[in-house]
Parts: C-alpha cells; sequence; structure tokens
C-alpha cells in the first residue's frame, strides 16, 4: 500500500489495520469501523455528501463529525496533537 492519505487527514500506513484493510478510499469509506452498510460518517459528509476529494477543501475543518469520531482510547492530548497533523496534512494538499 502506499502512502495515501485518506479524506480525514489520515496515513493509511501509519495505521494499525493496514494489513487487514485496503483503505478508506478503496472501500469508499466502508471501512470496519463504519456502521453496517453505510460509510464512515467522515467520508460520508466529505466524498459522498460534498463532493470533495478530502477534508481540508471544508471551510469547517476540523468539524464536530470530526471530533465525534475520536478514537475513545486516546487522551485529550494524543487526540488535539494527532488533529494538528491531519489538518495540517490536508492543508498542505489543498495549497
Amino acid at each position: 500500500m502506499s502512502c495515501e492519505i485518506n479524506c480525514c487527514g489520515t496515513i493509511c500506513n501509519y495505521c494499525e489495520f493496514k494489513n487487514t484493510c485496503e483503505g478508506c478510499i478503496a472501500l469508499k469509506g466502508r471501512v470496519f469501523h463504519a456502521p453496517e452498510g453505510r460509510a464512515c460518517p467522515i467520508y460520508e459528509c466529505c466524498c459522498e455528501k460534498n463532493g470533495y476529494k478530502n477534508c481540508g477543501q471544508c471551510s469547517k475543518l476540523p468539524c464536530d463529525i470530526i471530533r465525534s469520531t475520536r478514537d475513545p482510547n486516546c487522551s485529550d492530548e494524543e487526540f488535539e496533537s494527532d488533529l494538528v497533523g491531519r489538518v495540517n496534512r490536508l492543508k498542505e494538499l489543498n495549497k
């Protein structure tokens, strides 16, 4: 798998499920953690509803949807640090 950046700014190569998941873009958001039969809420909003390539094209970044999909195993500090990195990657992609 290449170093693919998903619509939310995560990088497939850093995901712990990279060996068992084809990636968000390839699966059109229907990844293991999405509600059955639906896309991840972030992908659904970004790509399906708004037609963006990634969340960096949205003026609401970082939005409530991204914040609501937080990994419950992350501390507040870990989540905010990860979020800053994702937002920065997305802004770079859209320069």
